[in-house]
This record gives structure tokens, C-alpha cells and sequence, in this order.
């Protein structure tokens, strides 16, 4: 025979859990640091990229040049934006998948980095473009500022 008391228990454990997976889930869910300027539209468009895959994003509305240098990407790679997660930096338009992809795999490395602006990549692909998508690389940047091809997009 049950009694309340063990309902209640139940219903205290059942609580703890929920409480406690959702401080995972919420642990999980990765925070970039961006660094851009105020009035960069193609920045904004791809935050909003990154939040809608799942990404917790901290902005700085300062330009990126110092955060970039200081990231240690090259200036030959720059682009509009810098972000940082998880130690890596990330320079431009990198797709969410490929920043995903970095933090599950781990390489001894500095970042991403997707030079320029390519239309088609996260951020530069809104109706302005009238769906143009031009190749571009995604480049894993070695710890001796030299780089790989890590992503194509064709």
C-alpha cells in the first residue's frame, strides 16, 4: 500500500532530477564571445545563426581588429566579426556546424576562420543575395598561424 509519503518522496526525486538535467542541458549549451562592429548588418545575421543552433552569444560592440590579433588570427584571414568559444577562436562566417564540429573533435589548433565575406556563408546569405552561394573554405588555423582546408563549400 502506498501513502502519500511515498508519493510525495517520489514526486521531491522526480523534481531533483528534472532540476538537475536541465542544469545540464543548460551546461551544454555553448557561449561565444563576439567581437563586431555596432552597425554590421551580416554580424547580426549570423549571431542569429549561431543562437538558432544553439549557441549562447555574449557581444561586443567594439570592432574586432584588437580581439582578432589578440585571438592570434592572422590579419590575412580577417573578416568582419571574431568570436571565441571554448578557447578557439573564430574568424568570419563559419557555419555553426563546423564550430560544433571543432569543439567535438578538439584539434590542437587556434580557430577557424573563413576569410572575406563569401555570399552563400552564414550571415551573408539573406534575400538581398537572391539566393547566390559562392565556394568558399572553411580553414582550421594551426598554431603556427598556417592553415588546412577543414570545410569546403561548394
Amino acid at each position: 500500500m502506498r501513502t502519500n509519503a511515498d508519493f510525495s518522496r517520489r514526486s521531491v526525486l522526480a523534481g531533483l532530477f528534472l532540476i538537475s538535467a536541465a542544469g545540464t542541458m543548460a551546461a551544454q549549451r555553448p557561449s561565444v564571445e563576439v567581437w563586431k562592429d555596432p552597425t554590421c548588418g551580416c554580424c547580426k545575421d549570423w549571431i542569429a545563426h549561431l543562437e538558432k543552433s544553439g549557441f549562447d552569444v555574449d557581444i561586443h560592440e567594439t570592432g574586432n581588429d584588437a580581439a582578432r590579433s589578440r585571438l592570434g588570427i592572422p590579419a590575412r584571414l580577417g573578416s568582419c566579426h571574431t568570436a571565441k568559444v571554448n578557447g578557439y577562436a573564430i574568424e568570419g562566417h563559419v557555419p555553426a556546424k563546423e564550430i560544433k564540429r571543432i569543439l567535438r573533435e578538439r584539434p590542437n589548433a587556434i580557430g577557424l576562420a573563413v576569410p572575406g565575406m563569401p555570399v552563400g556563408s552564414p550571415g551573408m546569405d539573406g534575400v538581398v543575395y537572391n539566393g547566390r552561394k559562392d565556394p568558399y573554405d572553411v580553414l582550421l588555423v594551426l598554431q603556427d598561424k598556417s592553415t588546412s582546408v577543414y570545410q569546403k563549400y561548394r
